[in-house]
């Protein structure tokens, strides 16, 4: 979702398109079930035929698992017409103005220069306070040169579990997650290698999560801007050979711009162990090339050819 948002937000600050945000009421109550769908009636439902028979569902309901795909479907059948007036004549609607924030993300725009710029600032300071790390120093990278973390690291004795069972590991490292999801493609790398280690991290592990904290705290203020470059899609990819201590796999990345942004970016290991650099490469390009065909299918749906 993070990555439409982005391409959306390109696009609209080269063509300076309105930004407006408005939210449904309970969606998913808006969708029509294709299937006949029967359930027992719910609790504190009281009536003289409720162990007899059963509710025959005419709407959508939470917890279906068509639910999500029946509101999208019901959504695209309305957004053709007048989108804000036609919405709220179909569901209730709350008209939030203007787009400021989407998703924690915080939305600049200076319109004079069709410039758009997206932020966390405030979602990595509430980070920074959870782990107690607000006052720390701020760090320069999100990962030292040449640092080498394995599974070798791990604990290994009671003492050392004992210490590091009350290390909040998985917590921070799915807080910096979403940070990189959506806003901090500088840090994928970092978050990629201390990832595989929330279920033996060690002191080791834990200093390099801590890094990249500092560095967060550092360039909180960042921001992704769009605008000043073209309407054509660009994509890079890259790949280290063998580069992890545990199982000798390379590491992949890839990153996309749009109208001069980062939209879409990418760091992880390789599932298969490369034979060569060059073996590593095409793993690293064909992962690139996939995530391309997905943007070329989604660019003409939104008024943008690639």
């Amino acid at each position: 979702m993070a990555k439409s948002i982005r391409i959306l937000l390109a696009i609209a600050a080269w063509y300076d398109y309105e930004i407006w945000q408005m939210d449904v009421k309970t969606a998913f109550l808006n969708g029509f079930v294709e299937e006949d769908i029967f359930m027992g009636s719910a609790g504190g439902f009281h009536c003289c035929w409720r162990k007899q028979k059963v509710c025959h569902l005419q709407r959508s309901i939470y917890g279906l698992k068509q639910a999500s795909r029946s509101w999208n479907t019901r959504f695209d059948e309305v957004i053709r017409g007048d989108i804000k007036a036609w919405l709220s004549t179909q569901f209730s609607m709350k008209d939030m103005g203007e787009a400021s924030y989407i998703l924690g993300i915080k939305i600049y725009r200076d319109r004079s220069r069709r410039l758009l710029g997206l932020t966390q600032s405030s979602y990595i300071e509430k980070v920074l306070k959870r782990f107690k790390m607000e006052h720390s120093k701020r760090g320069l990278l999100p990962m030292r040169h040449g640092i080498k973390l394995s599974k070798k690291q791990s604990p290994k004795t009671d003492e050392e579990l004992k210490r590091m069972s009350d290390i909040p590991y998985a917590s921070a490292v799915g807080s910096i997650q979403y940070a990189v999801q959506c806003t901090r493609p500088d840090v994928a790398y970092a978050l990629s290698v201390t990832s595989r280690y929330q279920a033996c991290a060690g002191k080791a592990h834990w200093d390099a999560v801590k890094s990249i904290l500092k560095y967060l705290k550092r360039t909180k203020d960042m921001f992704l801007i769009y605008g000043g470059g073209e309407l054509i899609l660009e994509g890079y990819s890259d790949a280290s050979f063998q580069s992890d201590d545990d199982d000798a796999k390379s590491q992949s990345g890839f990153v996309f711009k749009l109208n001069g942004g980062v939209v879409a970016w990418k760091s992880s290991k390789q599932d298969t162990t490369a034979d060569s650099t060059t073996e590593a490469e095409y793993i690293a390009a064909s992962e690139a090339a996939k995530e391309a065909v997905w943007m070329k299918k989604l660019h003409p749906r939104v008024g943008c050819g690639t």
